[in-house]
């Protein structure tokens, strides 16, 4: 059974452009989150997903410097995108990472991607009810089913976001959300505002040089001696699925 991890990402965001190449300590975002998930135990593909648009040229030179994969899609319609780069990858199973995600922790993924392997469910996330921060997002699914999903899709809400077609067709599909023990959802460790990029910097910039592969724990810690940090970007509104809609990856 082949697991490919698939990274959405692209340079336009409304919040803030550019994101994803965005550097901290002169390596950019996309390098560091394609760091850690090489360290994903149970993955024998990684592909980053971007588009056809001519600004993301740089993404695919990026790419292919540090000799990742990389697939060009459909800009709007990430679900597509996400189809066919599975295809790309010859994927059984996809996990589903966004690039807003520069320190996701790789044992989490790996957390995942176990507890799906070893259940009977179509679809397992750790974001449907909040425990784990905003940044640590990891969904898995079947490549078939998420074909299977695309069947059922019909609004530019599903296109564009890929898994709601899961988690709005209950009767169809099976799903399950994983929990952390503690309830962390109110650190934002995701960079989508300038606010939250200065967060994810002070984390890199204190951890990395002695432990690159930094996990969720020590984050949180130092979250924790640091609270003012976690105030830059604590007024930051999560988004909802119907402001999604107006949001870039």
């Amino acid at each position: 059974m082949r697991i490919a991890i698939i990274v959405q990402a692209r340079m336009g965001s409304t919040r803030l452009p550019g994101k994803v190449l965005r550097k901290v300590s002169g390596k950019p975002l996309l390098g560091y989150l394609i760091e850690r998930l090489r360290k994903v135990k149970q993955m024998d593909h990684l592909v980053v997903a971007t588009t056809h648009q001519a600004e993301d040229q740089i993404i695919v030179d990026y790419c292919q410097a540090l000799n990742v994969d990389v697939f060009r899609g459909s800009e709007g319609n990430v679900l597509d995108r996400y189809i066919q780069a599975g295809k790309f990858a010859l994927a059984d199973i996809v996990v589903r990472i966004t690039a807003d995600c520069p320190i996701i922790d790789p044992q989490i993924v790996d957390q995942l991607i176990t507890f799906y392997l070893s259940h009977d469910y179509h679809f397992v996330s750790n974001a449907l009810m909040r425990t784990f921060p905003y940044g640590m997002e990891v969904e898995v699914f079947s490549l078939k089913d998420l074909i299977r999903a695309a069947d059922c899709s019909t609004t530019a809400e599903e296109q564009e976001h890929v898994t709601p077609v899961f988690y709005l067709h209950p009767k169809s599909f099976k799903i399950f959300n994983v929990t952390f023990p503690e309830d962390l959802s109110r650190y934002r460790l995701t960079v989508d505002t300038p606010a939250d990029f200065e967060v994810v910097k002070h984390l890199i910039e204190t951890l990395y040089p002695s432990n690159p592969f930094f996990n969720l724990n020590e984050m949180i810690l130092l979250l924790k001696e640091h609270p003012e940090w976690v105030e830059l970007n604590a007024h930051i509104p999560h988004k909802t699925l119907k402001s999604l809609r107006t949001q870039s990856e």
